[in-house]
């Protein structure tokens, strides 16, 4: 059986922690490495109902891509929404490994399921921080190139269509789709970068009214599709590469995580 150290350091292989920016806490962050794990719950957040999830299914670990614990934590008690799931995954034996900034650099990760689900061809980074073992570039977002030049309307109902959104906010710039930049999450700060890598439509999400201005006057498309629909696609990789890899641990995808807000 698997322990859950073991798979800390198969997922430390796939996409490694030492990749993660300097503001997150990506990593081993709940539990004890030596618990053996029977069944693991992969989720984008490890939130209350996640957890309460878990403790159903009788989970031993839970695998998210957002950290669990963001800051220092000066205490542990239920007087904080962060105390009260890391006291409930403890008092139930629950581990937590959150695979979070290395997993949107890597290939394969979040930026990578992003651009092929969307229907993106020859993919590159579009920030690269450095070299992986295998000698492939690595960092955050990805670029590519759609199958034929098609107009944003018709690429935003696509993007609608494959990421099962109920709604997608968009500033057309005027011109067709040919080359796009995807950032998963909240990536309006790489539009420098989407402009020198020469791409016309930015896919990503959270972004501000001054992006939206600068990418106007860029003559850059945008779509915002949301934080959790542009990251939430990487949960079948993640279970996808512990099943392969432990094929005695069961390993489910959450059903009690979806976007948290509605479009009226």
């Amino acid at each position: 059986m698997a322990t859950v150290r073991e798979i800390f350091n198969f997922l430390d292989q796939k996409a490694p922690f030492r990749y993660q920016l300097d503001f997150d806490n990506a990593g081993f962050l709940v539990g004890r490495g030596a618990r053996q794990v029977q069944r693991a719950l992969v989720a984008l957040d490890i939130t209350p109902a996640v957890i309460d999830e878990a403790i159903a299914l009788d989970c031993q670990l839970i695998v998210a891509h957002h950290p669990v614990i963001w800051d220092k934590l000066g205490q542990v008690t239920d007087e904080t929404t962060t105390g009260q799931k890391v006291l409930t995954l403890v008092e139930n034996g629950i581990a937590a490994i959150c695979t979070h900034t290395n997993l949107d650099a890597v290939e394969e990760g979040v930026n990578t399921q992003l651009a092929q689900r969307i229907g993106l061809k020859e993919t590159v980074p579009l920030e690269t921080d450095g070299i992986d073992e295998v000698g492939r570039p690595y960092g955050i977002g990805r670029v590519g190139e759609v199958s034929a030049p098609i107009p944003l309307k018709d690429f935003a109902q696509q993007v609608k269509t494959v990421l099962d959104l109920e709604g997608i906010r968009v500033m057309d710039a005027g011109v067709p789709i040919h080359r796009v930049a995807v950032g998963g999450g909240a990536c309006g700060s790489m539009l420098p970068q989407v402009k020198a890598m020469g791409c016309d439509t930015f896919l990503t999400s959270e972004l501000k009214h001054d992006v939206y201005l600068e990418a106007q006057a860029l003559g850059i498309n945008l779509l915002d599709a949301g934080h959790y629909s542009t990251e939430t696609v990487v949960c079948p990789a993640l279970a996808a590469w512990l099943r392969e890899a432990f094929p005695e641990v069961s390993v489910e995808i959450t059903r009690r995580q979806r976007e948290v807000f509605t479009y009226q």
